[in-house]
């Protein structure tokens, strides 16, 4: 059975956005997409709800509603659409777990508002053993392709170009292999954007790195070296249709990587899969594109 494209729904703005992308992108890679609410009931006995079904039928509404809007716009994609009692983090974590990726709405760019992103979506980012991708209010198909000759917004012009943030670790092969993809299915092309640590004194950290992520036998300086560049040119080999560009990045590699990409497609960046005593997340880098990128983000596990 193939695995699916899943998005989240609950509703919101965010939400509808989320399963506007997963709907392209399951016509892009040929799956089906399947949509997901998490039912969360009420945990305190002592306080029951006035209309127990109420939480029942706004789910079965949110659901309704984005499988009607995405029979209109892609009348051939096979559709289906579930309720799941359970904490949303825990339910939308482990679908994605059997999802070929998950989309979910997420709000808030740059400064203060840029701060309070969807709990949620974070929370699930940091979990899921699959791609996660986080989906702004508002973003539509033509936002994702040049415009056209005359400088309007169109749907039928190539895609804009898909970013991949590679942090002072270097590059991983889940990462790696995401990106690629994603530009191959797009005829687009992959812009690499490499993180530099600055020179700083002994004593002083990298602001921006997770020394965590650089993994066994690899340093801040593991991005420069000949083990990165025959990495690359191995997908390099194997996607040879992808045009493929890189710049370094030098200084702090999330606010600079969510400005380079200010005219993506879509951003890919990589989390590494471990829990900590303070629970998942998704680093530094990732959660400052996260914060502050307009484009939709992969958030890509890797071992």
């Amino acid at each position: 059975m193939p695995l699916s494209v899943v998005a989240g729904v609950d509703g919101s703005r965010e939400s509808l956005a989320a399963v506007g992308w997963a709907a392209r992108e399951a016509l892009v890679r040929g799956l089906p997409l399947h949509l997901v609410h998490a039912r969360e009931w009420q945990p305190y006995a002592h306080a029951p709800l006035a209309d127990p079904g109420a939480p029942n039928r706004r789910g079965e509404r949110a659901l309704r509603e984005a499988v009607t809007e995405v029979g209109l716009r892609h009348p051939g994609l096979e559709v289906t659409a579930e309720q799941v009692d359970g904490r949303p983090e825990a339910v939308l974590a482990a679908v994605a777990g059997e999802a070929e990726l998950l989309a979910l709405g997420s709000h808030g760019v740059g400064g203060l508002a840029g701060l309070v992103m969807g709990s949620v979506a974070l929370a699930v980012a940091a979990r899921a053993e699959r791609p996660v991708v986080l989906v702004r209010a508002g973003r539509a198909e033509e936002d994702e392709r040049r415009p056209d000759a005359s400088g309007l917004p169109s749907v039928s012009t190539p895609y804009r170009d898909v970013v991949l943030g590679l942090g002072p670790a270097g590059p991983c092969e889940e990462v790696l292999e995401f990106a690629f993809d994603a530009a191959a299915r797009r005829a687009a092309a992959l812009r690499i954007a490499h993180g530099r640590a600055p020179a700083v004194p002994a004593g002083f950290g990298y602001g921006d790195a997770d020394p965590a992520d650089a993994g066994p036998g690899r340093g801040p300086g593991y991005g420069e070296g000949e083990d990165a560049d025959g990495l690359l040119h191995v997908w390099r080999r194997k996607f040879p249709e992808v045009e493929v560009r890189e710049q370094a990045v030098v200084g702090r590699p999330g606010r600079h990587l969510a400005e380079a990409a200010s005219d993506a497609c879509l951003v890919v960046v990589g989390r590494r899969a471990r829990h900590s005593s303070a629970g998942a997340h998704i680093g530094p880098v990732a959660q400052a594109v996260l914060h502050h990128c307009a484009a939709p983000v992969a958030v890509v596990p890797h071992g």
